[in-house]
């Protein structure tokens, strides 16, 4: 019989032939600090049917914890994605009865997001759970060092504002890829 596994705790780098250590430069640390984030926060949401950056967006609209009737613009800057893929992440959401788009009365050409009571009682049941998510991550480090990561990743991000664009680093359309397969462009 086969052994389950914690979702949470998967196979370390060595059960995929690799053991090299981390390179200890900011971008090879933050892709792999995502990794490890978007792994954790996935694995406590494949039962509900959503990705991490849905679970993100009922964060955001939430009224205990975020900006409902905020619009689809605002949202997708808070995100770090562009308003296109922001309008198909709300409509996947709307579909699944999770969020409620109404038009803006001050401007016709907004649309304000809420989560429905459906999405509301959802987030508040998840949010325990990503809580825990997020502890297990962070367990190696003391609470202090905690917050101080925390407080450390917060100044870096907002002090770098002007370099977060939504598809920044992706190949542009019709852009030829060099003979090394883009190597160069990898992490």
């Amino acid at each position: 019989m086969a052994q389950s596994r914690d979702p949470i705790q998967p196979r370390s780098l060595e059960a995929y032939g690799d053991d090299a250590p981390v390179r200890r430069t900011p971008i090879s640390l933050a892709r792999r600090f995502l990794q490890i984030c978007t792994t954790a926060t996935s694995a406590t949401l494949t039962d509900e049917d959503l990705t991490p950056i849905q679970f993100a967006i009922l964060v955001y609209l939430s009224r205990e914890s975020g900006e409902p009737d905020i619009d689809q613009n605002r949202l997708a800057a808070r995100l770090g994605i562009d308003r296109a893929s922001t309008s198909q992440l709300v409509d996947g959401l709307e579909k699944k009865g999770l969020v409620d788009r109404r038009v803006n009365e001050a401007d016709r050409r907004a649309r304000q997001l809420r989560l429905t009571p459906r999405g509301e009682r959802l987030r508040t049941r998840l949010h325990p759970t990503q809580l825990a998510s997020q502890a297990h991550v962070l367990a190696a480090l003391t609470k202090r060092e905690q917050e101080l990561l925390i407080d450390l990743l917060a100044r870096v991000v907002e002090s770098n504002r002007a370099l977060a664009r939504p598809g920044t680093g992706r190949r542009k359309p019709g852009a030829r890829q060099s003979s090394d397969n883009n190597v160069s462009g990898r992490l």
